[in-house]
């Protein structure tokens, strides 16, 4: 009876492996065409790995919790000669007689499309799990760190998966307290003591992302807002839109007016938004994830509900695409959902701004019009931005018109 591999798909195109979090599926079961059979977790979403075929399955060559690349083989099905003629899906045969037909042609486009289209040479055995680098704990401090990295430690860092940020914190006893293997080898072997747990790809995502995105200069401003008129206007309504809600279109609004601020500096060139997607943070378990909302400047605030409303429940769910990621210029974090009032939020590598708001707080504020002190909601209102591209007076105007926006919450 034939054989048809299941493999590791393609989820996405800048995802190249995938965690498997629940197999279900046992040796002997029947499966249908489209069928999901295999839970995986990438770094951004939850998905299903489905069967191209109706077959029983004979193998199972995945472990939960471990990680695989696209086109490790998974498992293995059982199918009919019927099944194959129905479906055209290639067999285990047909795919190892691709690969070795690739191998030897003469034409070496042709034979680099076979392997790639079948499996890579490694791609038949049990692929190792992704470790994480030095997993965050505490760590001994020196009055010397890593400087020069020299390429035999350069070498050692890229096989174990270790980044420079990783090894900040060994003290270094080379020439000018360079760090050698020796010295990575003492820690690693210290650690070794220590609790631990593997960093989840979403955990390893934010961590490669937020990394990115502090080689820039980055600065943060900020001010307080007067919430009272929002939480007022947010009453009266049903459904009632959310503060972040509130924040994401005005902060498209003022961005349409000065859009140079939104720019991303290319060599000697600063790209212009070419539309108003703005990213929202959503905490999901082990990290954030942030789906971006099309168009915030064009469409108001009574019809962005529906949409936002289904980006958060999708993200929380971990259900996006990548589409839905795609393509934001700024993003907005509401960090006052956790009741903390103050903080730098940092932007994604691909976006130069990233607002933020703390928890609101019943503080007394003057009334120009009554001459007193009145009780009012009031938040921190902080912008995070690139400073290659905007500058401290730049970042106060767009801030302001912000604040000034959410003051006239019907406009929105």
């Amino acid at each position: 009876m034939p054989t048809v591999p299941i493999l590791m798909p393609q989820l996405g195109e800048s995802i190249a492996e995938a965690t498997i979090i629940r197999l279900g599926i046992s040796v002997g079961d029947s499966v249908r065409t489209d069928q999901e059979i295999i839970e995986v977790e990438t770094n951004k979403a939850v998905m299903g790995v489905t069967t191209l075929c109706d077959g029983v399955v004979s193998e199972i060559r995945a472990l939960e919790g471990v990680s695989y690349s696209v086109g490790t083989l998974l498992g293995l099905l059982d199918v009919t000669e019927d099944e194959i003629a129905r479906t055209g899906v290639d067999t285990l045969e047909s795919l190892e007689a691709k690969r070795t037909a690739g191998s030897h042609s003469s034409n070496p486009a042709q034979a680099e499309a076979n392997l790639h289209f079948a499996l890579d040479d490694d791609a038949y055995e049990e692929a190792p799990a992704v470790v994480p680098s030095v997993k965050g704990l505490p760590v001994p401090t020196g009055t010397m760190g890593a400087h020069y990295i020299s390429p035999r430690m350069r070498a050692r860092m890229d096989d174990l998966g270790i980044r420079e940020a990783d090894i900040s914190a060994i003290a270094g006893t080379g020439a000018g307290g360079r760090v050698t293997v020796e010295d990575l080898e003492r820690f690693l072997n210290y650690l070794e003591a220590w609790p631990n747990t593997h960093a989840s790809p979403m955990r390893l995502a934010v961590a490669d992302a937020m990394r990115r995105s502090w080689t820039r200069p980055l600065a943060t401003v900020g001010l307080p807002v007067n919430l009272d008129r929002v939480l007022n206007h947010r009453r009266d309504h049903s459904p009632k839109p959310g503060l972040t809600l509130y924040l994401l279109r005005a902060f498209a609004l003022a961005l349409t007016e000065n859009p140079t601020t939104a720019g991303y500096l290319i060599g000697d060139k600063v790209v212009h938004p070419r539309s108003f997607d703005i990213g929202v943070a959503v905490q999901v378990e082990d990290g954030v994830v942030v789906p971006v909302v099309r168009k915030v400047d064009q469409k108001s605030l009574r019809d962005l509900i529906s949409e936002y409303d289904d980006l958060v429940d999708r993200a929380r769910r971990r259900r996006l695409t990548e589409d839905d990621c795609r393509g934001g210029i700024a993003t907005v974090t509401n960090f006052g959902t956790f009741g903390l009032t103050t903080g730098t939020p940092i932007p994604l590598p691909n976006e130069t701004l990233i607002l933020g708001i703390g928890a609101g707080i019943k503080k007394p504020v003057w009334s120009k019009e009554a001459e007193v002190f009145l009780p009012a909601t009031v938040a921190d209102l902080l912008l995070t931005f690139d400073h290659r591209v905007v500058d401290g007076g730049g970042a106060g105007v767009l801030l302001n018109r912000v604040s000034a926006l959410l003051q006239t919450p019907k406009a929105l």
